[in-house]
């Protein structure tokens, strides 16, 4: 490494945040990359420990040591090289993905692990800053081609192999716009859409053509929390006028709360705020639901639950509430136990910071409302034994609130866009595709493929770019006999 000492001498490097007050007044990123010295000392931190555990933590497998030492060296160029070739879009990833390549850091072991998350940002904003993100033409055309079904980050990162490998690459998006939830479930304080779009230019100058307000199935499929489809394409059309198929929709049948008053207006997906939202700050209608001065409670404590949580502090909720059914996590996991695996540790979000009520090891018994509009919660307090939840008795309470979220993950794909397919389903309702073997990622059905959250559940950035790396790989193989994408 450039400096082998550097984890005895220098402490982890932390992001920077803008000040909460002026950061809720706007939708805009609010942590800025790292400056050239700032991410040269996150890099020096980076151990010659001889066995990278962060590379196996990285679902994409990122070379993670090499562009550390490259960014301590400043050599920026080559770093984004080294970069780009494990991950299409870091971009994405440095801002937004949950970082289990830090969990598994060896110096995280007894100490603050390397900051590899801001590291990756940096160089990847760097190599846009400078003109370095260029598109890359095939040179050689095969004369297949390939669609793709769906413009989350598996498709996006598919369609951009497929293209490379020289096929002709059509991407279909049911909504208004490309990017999926990257688009529309992200909100734009966590990632900016004009940082989407840039990709999108390089992926259109590489070839690759997006057909939006396009559903494949029929018209009485539905299609989630949100559908602009317009045009309608059956999968006998898509099977005559394409080599291969790649279904990765993404998982988008949220975990529904069927218990008393869920009928009562106020209570919402998360996805109805957060998208609704998206599409305003991107210029669209506003977003009819609107937190100001209302009590809001979040059910959920994953990402999704601090996104709303976020959103409904920028529009001046009265107050906000995020409740948790699991017990709460110790602050310090036990790390000689857990490493390098993914923690269980309590977790606080830059939204959390803005404003919230954190409550854990609790469940939601009935939704509570006047005229048939919502106006409370009303819970019950667990005791958790080997594993399993019980009410305990007497613990029942009360929560104002104008506004609920279901922000309680996901359960499977929409089955009867599978179903129009004629996909086989496995237990979980996901497309059913294996990852072993000689026919990875391929379905029950000929020439169609799946890949990412429609194939594996919800699941990370990470895992999705993954996925749509590797089924490429798969259909460059299954067109053409033999192939030279990377797994």
């Amino acid at each position: 490494m450039g400096k082998p000492t550097g984890f005895l001498e220098i402490e982890r490097v932390k992001d920077s945040y803008e000040p909460v007050a002026q950061r809720l007044t706007h939708y805009r990123e609010f942590v800025p990359a790292l400056s050239d010295d700032k991410a040269k000392l996150q890099g020096a931190r980076c151990m010659d420990c001889g066995i990278p555990f962060c590379n196996n933590g990285c679902p994409v497998n990122n070379v993670i040591p090499d562009f550390n030492d490259l960014v301590y060296h400043q050599d920026w160029k080559t770093a984004l090289d080294v970069l780009h070739s494990t991950n299409n879009f870091p971009e994405f990833t440095g801002r937004v993905c949950p970082a289990p390549c830090e969990a598994a850091c060896t110096l995280g072991i007894n100490d603050d692990p390397v900051g590899i998350k801001s590291i990756e940002r940096s160089i990847i904003d760097k190599g846009w800053e400078n003109g370095w993100v260029l598109p890359q033409i095939a040179t050689v055309k095969t004369g297949k081609k390939v669609a793709v079904v769906g413009s989350g980050p598996a498709g996006l990162a598919a369609a951009q192999q497929l293209a490379r490998a020289g096929h002709a690459v059509t991407v279909f998006e049911k909504n208004a716009a490309v990017g999926g939830l990257l688009r529309y479930g992200i909100p734009d304080f966590k990632l900016e859409q004009s940082v989407i779009d840039r990709r999108l230019a390089q992926l259109k100058a590489e070839g690759i053509l997006f057909k939006t307000n396009t559903i494949i199935g029929s018209k009485d499929i539905p299609a989630g929390i949100v559908c602009d489809a317009q045009t309608v394409i059956t999968p006998a059309e898509l099977d005559a006028q394409f080599d291969a198929v790649i279904l990765a929709g993404g998982a988008e049948v949220p975990r529904d709360l069927p218990v008393a008053g869920r009928e009562l207006k106020g209570v919402h997906y998360a996805l109805e705020l957060l998208i609704a939202q998206n599409k305003q700050v991107a210029g669209g209608a506003a977003n009819p639901i609107h937190a100001a001065g209302k009590h809001v409670v979040v059910i959920g404590g994953g990402d999704t639950g601090s996104d709303c949580v976020g959103t409904s502090n920028r529009h001046g909720a009265a107050s906000v509430t995020q409740l948790e059914l699991m017990p709460q996590p110790p602050e310090q996991e036990n790390k000689p136990l857990v490493w390098p695996y993914w923690p269980v540790k309590m977790r606080t979000s830059s939204s959390h910071e803005e404003g919230a009520d954190r409550d854990f090891a609790v469940q939601t018994q009935a939704f509570i409302g006047e005229n048939g509009v919502l106006k409370a919660v009303q819970l019950v307090r667990l005791a958790w034994q080997d594993g399993k939840p019980t009410p305990i008795a007497g613990s029942e309470f009360e929560l104002p609130a104008d506004l609920v979220f279901l922000a309680m993950g996901f359960t499977h794909p929409v089955a009867s866009i599978l179903d129009a397919f004629g996909v086989e389903k496995d237990a979980r309702g996901n497309a059913k595709a294996s990852t072993e073997g000689n026919a990875c990622y391929q379905t029950n059905v000929a020439k169609v493929f799946a890949a990412g959250d429609m194939r594996r559940g919800q699941s990370l950035i990470v895992w999705a770019i993954r996925e749509g790396r590797q089924a490429a790989r798969e259909v460059d193989q299954f067109l053409m006999g033999k192939t030279v994408l990377p797994r």
